[in-house]
């Protein structure tokens, strides 16, 4: 019996980590690995998630089958496709469809899967979408393509930045003092008119928007630790971000 709440516990614990690193809401990864356990009869399970770690308890039919166990979230990243296979694999588990073993195998396959688009297209992107906030901000079309390498440039650098400094926000204040220099280069050898809104445009795409809106969404369902976490988490990228660009404009401005 043990050997199957093992089984069971590693399944559960697999599909929230996969759920949790992908900027998955906490209450959405306790829900989800709350209907698995009950999927293979694991009936009586708790589980407790935050923005770093996991607990989960499994209790068998006899007291003597209880099993315990944490573990830790390192890396997390904004991949809501993963979010979307685990929570249709959870639906397929709860109707009976797989087993165990096929379950875990899915979920392995999932957590190794690359990510749904390309560095590249994610520039394009990010490119596209800052110059279009700019004009979103009032600016001109004059303003489009300054705001479209500016941001371009920028989202490259806290990529590359993010996969090798692990030290956190730092990715967020070299991308956007990179962006808040460009724009002004740019602007000062006539491609662009207004300094203000191209920056502005320009580090939207960087902005946690997810971040927030999960931690709003957390603190509403009353996981107040994981919605204060991700609130502050939200709020130090906001101000590494603001950093960068006070940098730029302390120099130039």
């Amino acid at each position: 019996m043990k050997k199957d709440l093992y089984q069971i516990m590693e399944l559960c614990l697999l599909a929230g980590k996969i759920m949790l690193a992908s900027g998955g809401e906490t209450y959405r990864v306790e829900d989800t690995m709350g209907r698995i356990a009950r999927a293979y009869s694991a009936s009586d399970s708790h589980s407790y998630a935050t923005p770093t770690g996991i607990f989960l308890t499994i209790k068998g039919e006899h007291s003597s089958d209880e099993l315990t166990k944490f573990i830790r979230i390192t890396e997390r990243s904004i991949n809501l496709n993963k979010v979307v296979l685990v929570n249709d694999l959870s639906r397929k588990i709860s109707s009976g469809q797989m087993t165990i073993d096929e379950a875990y195998l899915k979920l392995k396959e999932v957590e190794d899967a690359k990510p749904l688009y390309s560095n590249m297209l994610q520039v394009l992107a990010a490119a596209l979408a800052s110059g279009f906030f700019t004009l979103m901000f009032e600016g001109i079309w004059m303003d489009f393509l300054p705001s479209f390498l500016a941001g371009g440039v920028g989202f490259t650098v806290f990529i590359i930045t993010h996969k090798m400094a692990k030290i956190k926000f730092f990715a967020e204040i070299l991308s956007s003092t990179l962006i808040g220099l460009l724009a002004y280069f740019l602007v000062n050898v006539g491609l662009g008119s207004s300094l203000d809104k191209i920056i502005i445009g320009s580090v939207m795409p960087l902005v946690p928007g997810v971040l927030i809106t999960n931690a709003v969404r957390d603190l509403m369902a009353g996981d107040l630790v994981s919605g204060l976490a991700r609130g502050a988490e939200g709020l130090f990228t906001s101000l590494g971000l603001g950093v960068g660009i006070a940098v730029v404009i302390a120099l130039f401005g």
